[in-house]
């Protein structure tokens, strides 16, 4: 072999080792960024978790937050509870018999 081969196998080499590196430095970021935007807990190297210090802050807005949730559970229950008295209604065999009537009448005014 020639010293022009062998300097082209040692750049190949590293041409790879490097391409293998970027992309996994390139995934290693992406799937932190995933982590970090779906509210996953972050890992060290190792694979051990790293739990965030808690502040205060954090805290009021850990506070804040579960008395909002709190909140609209409570909206979303009183709208449920509304829904299902409107379907009654609706669904109720008087209130059709009702709307018959109207059309009835609608029909007959517009005869006469």
């Amino acid at each position: 072999m020639s010293p022009n081969e062998i300097m082209e196998i040692i750049r190949l080499a590293i041409v790879g080792t490097v391409a293998v590196t970027g992309i996994s430095i390139a995934g290693w970021i992406y799937n932190t960024r995933q982590k970090i935007k779906n509210g996953y807990p972050l890992e060290s190297m190792w694979g051990k978790p790293l739990h965030p210090q808690i502040t205060s802050e954090a805290t009021e807005r850990m506070k804040l937050l579960t008395q909002e949730n709190a909140q609209l559970r409570a909206q979303i229950g009183s709208l449920k509870d509304r829904l299902n008295n409107v379907e009654r209604i609706v669904t109720d065999s008087g209130y059709h018999l009702g709307s018959e009537i109207e059309k009835l009448r609608d029909g007959g005014e517009k005869v006469l």
